[in-house]
């Protein structure tokens, strides 16, 4: 029995290419979640490893899609062949049900997670480099020092509420409290 697993980092992503090529590829059962490869508790993967029986073929659109390490890789083909379970990747044309196709997956997974390596030091020269010259990344700030004085200037007045200055400032309560945590209570307490 040929069962698939589909798996996608953020909600923002979508499976569907993933889906379709496990249902082309003849998948009878397949089984989808959204976590990151990284993480070793995915209870959809915990499933589908539980539902597959000897002489079952997992299959995968991809080899990233299984683990982000070669070590996890290999653990779990690994655990397959002690229960009799055959790997299929997709996208690389990898079957462990032989020889050949344990040697291909061992390389891959090792050049995968080499590429990942690359792609990590690149994003970290890149912003060591950027802050050097005095840049920070991440998101600009959504309110300034000028906006965080006029906001608990306003709410000293108990007429006034968290929502209007918020409204005021163009933007939402949740980012008036991030910056001025129990903003109500702390302003009025300390008398500003």
């Amino acid at each position: 029995m040929l069962i698939g697993y589909a798996r996608v980092s953020t909600r923002d992503q979508k499976p569907h290419l993933q889906l379709d090529a496990l249902q082309e590829a003849g998948c009878e059962r397949i089984f989808e979640e959204t976590a990151s490869g990284a993480k070793r508790d995915r209870p959809e993967l915990k499933a589908v490893l539980d539902f597959m029986r000897a002489g079952d073929n997992l299959v995968v659109w991809k080899l990233d899609r299984l683990a982000r390490s070669t070590r996890q890789l290999l653990e779990t083909v690994e655990a397959l062949e002690l229960r009799g379970i055959g790997l299929k990747i997709l996208t690389q044309n990898i079957d462990t049900t032989n020889a050949g196709g344990r040697l291909i997956f061992t390389v891959f997974s090792a050049i995968a997670e080499f590429e990942r390596e690359i792609i990590r030091e690149r994003t970290r020269a890149g912003l060591d480099a950027a802050r050097s010259r005095g840049r920070t990344g991440g998101r600009p700030r959504a309110l300034s020092d000028k906006d965080l004085k006029e906001a608990r200037v306003l709410l000293t007045d108990p007429e006034i509420t968290v929502e209007d200055v918020a409204r005021r400032l163009g933007v939402g309560p949740s980012t008036l409290y991030r910056y001025l945590p129990a903003a109500r209570h702390s302003i009025r307490d300390a008398g500003l």
